[in-house]
């Protein structure tokens, strides 16, 4: 049998070389190789850190005089006046077409979200040592948190997805194989509704507002202050705990329930990278992150 001289030779190993990158490449997925530098970065974090028991010996608490009920405060004017603007909006904009009501309700929120983080912000300057830099809010930090925030949240992106996948089977084992996971509210506008007015608020919504208000409400005021009390209290290890604690609170506070492991193991992160730099930018970075870059690939689709 007469071979062809195009794949004699070196022609050969060459077209070979390419038809194994080419099955390569279509068996490796983006999200595989993100994944695999994550667990890379986490295990280096973890034999750094002796599995994570010495990442926060060197953390200093934030000097603060707030009451320990205050953050409840907060966090409960929060959700009752999201309660309120959408019960009074579902009246007012009974008659609005679908995708309109919806921008309305993220406008409302967008006029809500910076009220009460304007209020968080009133609450740091007043109980917190340094005020609003003692509270992370100190703009000198910002150009080494956005770097930061992306390693950190690469790292802990393997985990969230091990959370998403034990939730899905979970639920299938529970309610039977045809278990979906819901997705987020806004995604679900974002792929229903193509008007750009509409997506411009989701975007603005998920990955400025939400995150600098929830982070100033469940970092900054509610993880600070638990830590102080555990510090009191003498517990052995108060920064980890309070990190615990607000991370489980800020889970419970979203909706939708299938998301919980998830959002815990996210919040655990963002809780971390707060009392590791002291600054409160950095969670707000990674969680704008984190919902930008889940709203960009469904426009991107």
């Amino acid at each position: 049998m007469n071979i062809p001289k195009i794949i004699e030779g070196p022609h050969f190993v060459i077209l070979c070389k390419m038809e194994i990158l080419q099955q390569f490449s279509e068996t490796v997925s983006v999200t595989g190789v993100i994944c695999l530098a994550g667990l890379i970065l986490f295990g280096i974090w973890l034999l750094r850190t002796s599995w994570g028991r010495k990442a926060l010996v060197d953390s200093a608490p934030r000097r603060n005089n707030m009451p320990l009920y205050l953050p409840f405060v907060a966090l409960s004017v929060w959700f009752v006046s999201v309660l309120l603007t959408g019960s009074i909006g579902s009246k007012v904009m009974a008659d609005l077409d679908d995708w309109r009501t919806a921008a309305v309700a993220n406008a409302m929120y967008c006029i809500g979200g910076i009220i009460i983080s304007g209020g968080a912000v009133f609450l740091a300057r007043v109980y917190f040592a340094r005020r609003l830099k003692g509270f992370g809010l100190d703009l000198r930090t910002i150009h080494k948190d956005v770097l930061a925030a992306g390693v950190n949240l690469l790292c802990v992106w393997p985990l969230v997805m091990v959370a998403i996948v034990l939730t899905t089977k979970f639920g299938k084992i529970v309610w039977g194989r045809d278990f979906e996971m819901q997705q987020h509210e806004q995604i679900e506008l974002m792929t229903q509704y193509p008007q750009l007015s509409l997506r411009i608020l989701i975007f603005v919504v998920a990955a400025v507002i939400a995150p600098v208000l929830e982070e100033m409400l469940f970092r900054g005021l509610l993880q600070t202050t638990i830590r102080s009390f555990l510090t009191d209290l003498e517990y052995r290890q108060p920064a980890w705990l309070s990190i615990v604690m607000s991370s489980g609170l800020f889970a419970a506070a979203h909706p939708n329930a299938g998301h919980w492991p998830a959002l815990f193991v996210l919040g655990v992160c963002m809780g971390y990278s707060y009392e590791k730099s002291g600054s409160l930018f950095r969670p707000i970075f990674i969680h704008a992150l984190f919902n930008g870059v889940g709203l960009l690939t469904v426009l991107i689709g």
